[in-house]
């Protein structure tokens, strides 16, 4: 079946589709990407999908409007990504833009609720492609009783499992996160989660210092030195001590954590700031690894298989680097394993879609929390 997947991260850079094709069902099930686009959100759209995640209030009109115009972006995309394939798709899995995502529950008007919300409206893409749709693929999970995140452990389950190998799938988005993988596993034995900040943190002191989108390929980062008292303060924080299952997203690392960050660092040197919040997150992936990955590999040897925008920038791999050198755990990228960094994501949207079309489960409830596996997403027909 040939499966188109969408993805537009906490970055809200823009729209990453890839399409492949998929063979048998479950785990089980074989991947061949067939071909990847990432198209950029234009100017002021990225620029309301940033309000709307950092605002304590947004206008519902808007809020709708922005539902059906990511539609309609998502359509265009995947149009033209089809276009370039040169294949016609069955399916499509679109993730959706998360603008609120809350894993643990609070008090609501007398309850108790957690909750989740990505936005793009599904029935517009099945309309404008012809093709069904599966979207909101989070809210299954959670109504299961898990946190919602991370999804993307099963397909890393299905392409990375080894037998004699412990791996840990490592996502660098706007948020980082881990799927820990130990040798010969089963799926219950597979725990993921976010370890924190990925390119968040370093895209917002990127706009704020320098008025530049993000830190191409780390160059800013590599003229600074990190502040160490300012990352050892920074690394306190409960969320990276919390045990896993755990989520986290612009809630925690947001607006309002970036200008904490930037008053801790004070007047120190702009590419100091952009070193000290690129090697928070080196240093947080570096800490979950540490922490909870590794005492569950025993004496197998490890490896890292990283993806996501954050392996291009340079920097940030050579810090990550060296974090886990002190551990002996091997750092790969997904492109050495057949599917490019920037492609993953959207192609684990298209698993997750192919298996909701067949009424299978897919979330791994030892990563997510849940309390059973459980069918996600909606689907629009066409």
């Amino acid at each position: 079946m040939i499966v188109a997947g969408v993805m537009s991260g906490t970055s809200a850079d823009g729209i990453d589709v890839a399409i492949v094709n998929l063979l048998g069902n479950g785990i089980a099930t074989r991947l061949r990407l067939l071909g990847h686009t990432h198209v950029a959100y234009p100017a002021e759209v990225r620029a309301a999908v940033l309000a709307v995640m950092n605002a304590r209030i947004a206008d519902v009109a808007d809020l709708a409007r922005l539902n059906f115009t990511l539609g309609e972006l998502y359509a265009e995309a995947i149009a033209a990504t089809r276009k370039k394939v040169g294949l016609n798709i069955q399916l499509v899995g679109c993730h959706g833009q998360t603008v609120y995502h809350q894993s643990t529950k609070a008090a609501f008007l007398g309850r108790e609720v957690a909750c989740t919300w990505q936005t793009g409206e599904g029935a517009i893409i099945a309309a404008r492609l012809g093709v069904p749709v599966v979207s909101d693929f989070r809210p299954a999970d959670m109504a299961a009783g898990g946190k919602g995140a991370p999804l993307v452990p099963f397909m890393d389950y299905m392409l990375y499992r080894h037998r004699s190998r412990a791996r840990i799938a490592q996502n660098i988005g706007g948020i980082a996160n881990l799927t820990a993988i130990p040798a010969a596993a089963k799926p219950e034995q597979v725990i993921a989660f976010d370890t924190g900040p990925g390119n968040m943190v370093i895209d917002a002191c990127m706009k704020r210092l320098f008025e530049r989108e993000f830190d191409a390929e780390g160059k800013i980062a590599a003229a600074g030195k990190p502040i160490s008292k300012v990352l050892a303060d920074l690394l306190q924080d409960s969320y990276f001590r919390n045990r896993p299952p755990k989520t986290t997203g612009r809630e925690e690392f947001g607006a309002e954590f970036v200008r904490d960050f930037l008053r801790r660092c004070g007047r120190a040197p702009k590419e100091d700031v952009v070193a000290t919040a690129t090697m928070l997150t080196a240093a947080s992936v570096g800490n979950a690894v540490r922490r909870f990955a590794l005492p569950r590999f025993g004496d197998r040897p490890a490896e890292m298989i990283a993806s996501g925008g954050g392996t291009r920038n340079r920097t940030l791999m050579r810090m990550l680097r060296e974090q886990l050198a002190a551990m002996q755990v091997r750092l790969q990228t997904s492109d050495e394993f057949g599917i490019p960094s920037a492609a993953k994501e959207a192609a684990a949207f298209a698993v997750l879609a192919y298996q909701t079309w067949h009424r299978e489960p897919s979330n791994l409830p030892s990563a997510t929390g849940a309390k059973r596996p459980a069918v996600l997403g909606k689907v629009s027909y066409a």
